[in-house]
C-alpha cells in the first residue's frame, strides 16, 4: 500500500478511482527517446486524473523483495513551491553550492525557481528501513516521468530539494511520517518552451560481452 498527500491550496484532496486501461499514444521506445528535462513551465497545475495516472505507474516499478517502499507527497500549492525553492538556494548558498559560476548567479537571483515555475511537485519518498528504498524510488520515477511524456506533459528531476525537503518542518507540512525521506523529488507540468530534440547520447560503452 501506499500513502498520498496531496497538497493544493493547502488542503488534502482526493481523486476518483482511474484506471490505466487506455490506449497507448506513444509507443514505449518513442517515449525514452523523447524523455528530456524540462526546464520552463506554465504555472498551470497537473489535473488530479493525470497525475492519478503518473501515480499509478509509478508503482508498477520493479523493486527489491516487493517491498513497494514507496509513498507520494505532491505539492501544487505556489506559496509553498516558492518557500521551499528559496529555502533551497540559501541552503546552496551557505554550503558553498552551485557548481560553475552560472550557477552560482543563479542562486542569488530573486527570480530564479529551482523547480523552474512548474505547478505541480512529486516527492517520492522512500522508508528509511528499506535497504533498496533509493534504487526502487527512481525506478519509480522513471515509470513516472515516461508516463509523463506520453501524456504531452514534461518532467525535471531536482534532486537540489531533497535536504530542504527532509528537514523536519517541510515533512511536517507535507506529511511526511517519521520512518520514511524524501528521495526523488520531479516537478511536472505544461512546458513554457519551444519543443526541443533530446540531449545527445554518447553510444553505450560496453566494458566486456562475454560468451
Amino acid at each position: 500500500m501506499f500513502r498520498t498527500s496531496f497538497r493544493a491550496n493547502q488542503r488534502e484532496r482526493h481523486w476518483p478511482g482511474t484506471s490505466l486501461a487506455r490506449s497507448t499514444v506513444m509507443e514505449l521506445r518513442q517515449a525514452i527517446r523523447s524523455r528530456h528535462a524540462v526546464r520552463s513551465y506554465r504555472r498551470q497545475s497537473v489535473a488530479e486524473p493525470d497525475v492519478r495516472r503518473l501515480l499509478e505507474a509509478a508503482v508498477r516499478a520493479p523493486n527489491a523483495k516487493n517491498e513497494q517502499p514507496w509513498s507520494f507527497a505532491v505539492v501544487q500549492n505556489r506559496e509553498l513551491l516558492q518557500q521551499y525553492s528559496d529555502q533551497v538556494k540559501a541552503q546552496l548558498r551557505a554550503d558553498g553550492g552551485g557548481g560553475s559560476p552560472a550557477s552560482r548567479a543563479l542562486l542569488l537571483s530573486e527570480s530564479f525557481d529551482v523547480f523552474y515555475g512548474a505547478g505541480t511537485l512529486i516527492v517520492i519518498c522512500g522508508r528509511t528501513d528499506s535497504e533498496h528504498a533509493a534504487a526502487d524510488c527512481w525506478l519509480a520515477a522513471e515509470n513516472l516521468m515516461l508516463t509523463a511524456c506520453d501524456l504531452g506533459l514534461g518532467t525535471c528531476p531536482v534532486g537540489s530539494a531533497v535536504a530542504v525537503l527532509n528537514s523536519p518542518k517541510v515533512k511536517a507540512e507535507l506529511d511526511i511520517p517519521r520512518g520514511l525521506a524524501a528521495i526523488a523529488p520531479i516537478v511536472v507540468g505544461y512546458p513554457d518552451e519551444p519543443a526541443s530534440l533530446p540531449t545527445p547520447r554518447a553510444a553505450p560503452r560496453i566494458l566486456s560481452f562475454r560468451r
